[in-house]
């Protein structure tokens, strides 16, 4: 079972001038549920077990994070594959897995050596960043370029695998079955926002009030 996860950051002074929401979403994901197609050894680098996806609009950049059963070490030999849906995401190959939903359009590949690439554009190694069963991956707008969607609408999945040949290649999927993205909100959520937002206006009448009555 997942559980996906909302955080909504709200800055008192953006609010004064045009509302603004800094937003981080997560999944979290069973551990030891390698998938039963699976025919590699049960490596724990290769069983996710949470997954976040951010999207910072002024520096337009997306920070991938993902974190696994054990700690990741380069002999294992594994891959992330992070599947990206930026609006005509209609590659959707793993039916046969369980995963219809797993919908992509661009695909980003990190090696358990710290180094990556976007289809065949290399990414800067800075950009990659591993703590022991951490992965953090940052990657700028420019190389994900719309094809419909707004960034904070782009899907994200990511699933380990060894080599680059048959899907019983492939560990596990994060989030199971579907794709996570920055900037939808649940209901619930856009609650929070809403009362946040009403808050920030109290707070900034009552400053006002203030310097009526004491000016």
């Amino acid at each position: 079972m997942r559980k996906i996860l909302y955080t909504l950051t709200l800055a008192p002074l953006a609010l004064a001038a045009s509302p603004a929401v800094a937003q981080t979403a997560s999944v979290t994901d069973a551990t030891g549920d390698f998938l039963a197609t699976y025919a590699g050894p049960h490596a724990a680098d290769l069983d996710v077990t949470s997954f976040s996806v951010s999207y910072d609009s002024v520096a337009q950049l997306f920070t991938l994070g993902a974190t696994f059963a054990g700690a990741i070490h380069a002999e294992t030999g594994g891959t992330y594959i992070i599947g990206v849906n930026t609006g005509t995401g209609t590659i959707h190959p793993f039916a046969a897995l369980g995963q219809p939903n797993v919908l992509f359009n661009q695909a980003i590949a990190v090696r358990e050596d710290g180094t990556g690439n976007i289809g065949a554009t290399p990414l800067n190694p800075s950009w990659i960043a591993i703590a022991g069963n951490i992965l953090t991956v940052k990657v700028p707008l420019s190389l994900l370029p719309s094809t419909g969607f707004v960034p904070g609408q782009y899907g994200f999945n990511l699933w380990p695998r060894l080599g680059t040949g048959n899907n019983n290649q492939i560990s596990d999927f994060a989030p199971e079955n579907a794709t996570l993205a920055a900037g939808v909100p649940e209901p619930a959520s856009w609650g929070l926002l809403i009362l946040g937002i009403g808050a920030g206006g109290a707070m900034l009448r009552r400053r006002r009030s203030t310097r009526v009555a004491f000016g």
